[in-house]
């Protein structure tokens, strides 16, 4: 297994292959955090059972600190695959000075990368997520005791047109040319065949019929505007007090959210166990307790997809309070259908919680913290659609993304800037805003002496100078000012 080690300085380097830009404030402060905690070594460590002792001979592999790292750099610099990921590196002397990686040296291809992933089990991913936890415990940047919950949508890499039917194999499209026949349309062409797929009746694309030969782990979903797309779902668990994610699930599209909840909600516990007890292990600071997390989620805020009865009174019965609104209800319940009196009251609970100023304020700070974390990871960090087939892959993908989210709130702490973007846009404004200041202080000075000489020109008009000599108008104030005197 390759290890990062500091480099030995070369003695001479050709002049095409010297560094001609600055460095970058965003990744070296990002390296500092990560050395100071001991990123590398930890992920060492994690990796030594998925490689070869040294022992066995062979050349060493890549160093799993640059891996993971590598991976972190397509969440900061918003590209998905890992070609891009490769070809970025390659291309910026910055990032490769952030890797490791000398300016005359190759950094790693996509083979490598793929390589990596495929040889690294999950596990190994989950402890890397928890290790950014623990920086962020650290920092005080994380709490655990209030937690929102909610999933979005991720869209496969492959194409409903690729769907075959289970059993036969017969493709989509051949499955429309069968059904046209049959209504009487001989020799449809795309037009036709697009114009008939959208106006038949009963049309219907279950997943109980069909599936991808591409990615077999891919369900068909249904969008909100009505589409179907192959995807997964992803349910995040945000800490409600500083925005942290606190636990992340890939899981198959058609899974329900109420059914959800309390594994996501489990896996979040997990994690804060974990990263209290490696906490507490090793800290040996003065910081007071009080600045960080308890481990123990005991509110829990979610949409009203997630609201349904059985849940609400199961997580009571695990002392975790919730503010899910309910959905629209017809007619009256029959609760000895849903847990008979119990669960009556844990959900008339439930609904006096929502209804406060309390249950209001949450739901409200729940869609912003939530909906952030997803537009920054699926949008800005370009996840929406993923690049890699299989629920594994995805979840190890989705995992990286998500724990450089997590050190984005500890970099907008440190910088002000989240991510290195923030960082140039924070620059401009900065540079604008003195532009700015300059210009006033420049318009400021100039009107001041436009005063001063307007002001000494109506002295000169009505005969009394105060001005010093060295300022005294010769024989013609006049001329000079361009204005008569009246004499």
């Amino acid at each position: 297994m390759g290890r990062r080690r500091p480099k030995q300085r070369s003695l001479f380097v050709e002049t095409e292959r010297m560094a001609g830009a600055p460095r970058h404030r965003f990744y070296d402060a990002l390296n500092q955090v990560l050395d100071e905690a001991g990123f590398d070594a930890h992920v060492e460590t994690l990796c030594e059972l998925a490689f070869e002792p040294r022992s066995q001979g062979g050349r060493p592999s890549l160093a799993p600190g640059v891996y993971f790292r590598m991976l972190l750099l397509g969440y900061f610099e918003g590209i998905e695959s890992e070609r891009g990921i490769c070809w970025r590196c390659e291309d910026s002397l910055s990032l490769k000075r952030f890797l490791g990686f000398e300016p005359h040296e190759s950094t790693p291809d996509h083979s490598t990368l793929s390589r990596m992933r495929t040889r690294l089990p999950e596990s190994t991913y989950v402890e890397v997520f928890r290790f950014v936890m623990r920086v962020l415990n650290e920092r005080g940047l994380l709490r655990g005791q209030v937690a929102g919950v909610d999933a979005t949508y991720l869209r496969a890499d492959a194409s409903m047109k690729t769907i075959v039917r289970k059993g036969s194999g017969e493709g989509y499209k051949g499955y429309l040319r069968r059904l046209a026949k049959e209504s009487g349309i001989e020799n449809p062409t795309e037009e036709e065949l697009r114009r008939f797929d959208r106006n038949r009746e009963g049309k219907k694309t279950s997943n109980e019929e069909w599936a991808s030969p591409t990615d077999s782990d891919a369900e068909i979903v249904r969008l909100k505007d009505g589409r179907t797309r192959l995807g997964y779902k992803a349910e995040h668990v945000v800490d409600m007090e500083t925005g942290a994610l606190l636990a992340v699930d890939v899981m198959a599209a058609t899974t329900s959210d109420p059914s959800s909840i309390e594994t996501s909600l489990k896996l979040a516990e997990q994690n804060l166990e974990r990263t209290i007890a490696r906490d507490d292990d090793d800290d040996d600071s003065d910081e007071p307790p009080s600045s960080k997390s308890s481990g123990s989620i005991r509110e829990v805020v979610a949409d009203k997809g997630y609201h349904k009865a059985s849940t609400i009174r199961s997580l009571e019965e695990k002392r975790i309070r919730t503010y899910i609104p309910e959905r629209l209800q017809h007619g009256k319940r029959r609760w000895q259908k849903h847990g008979g009196r119990k669960t009556a009251e844990a959900v008339y609970r439930n609904r006096e919680r929502v209804k406060r100023p309390k249950g209001k304020e949450l739901q409200r700070r729940r869609g912003e913290l939530i909906e952030r974390s997803f537009a920054h990871i699926c949008e800005t960090g370009d996840h929406r659609r993923t690049r890699l087939r299989g629920e594994d892959n995805v979840r190890k993908r989705y995992l990286i993304q998500c724990a450089g989210f997590n050190l984005s709130i500890l970099m907008r702490e440190l910088l002000g800037a989240g991510t290195p973007r923030q960082v140039v846009d924070l620059a401009k404004a900065l540079w604008g805003a003195a532009a700015t200041l300059a210009d006033h202080v420049v318009c400021a000075l100039v009107a001041l002496m436009a005063a001063v000489v307007a002001t000494s020109a109506a002295m000169i008009r009505h005969g009394r100078s105060y001005l010093p000599p060295s300022l005294t108008p010769p024989d013609s104030p006049g001329s000079l000012l361009g204005f008569s005197t009246g004499c």
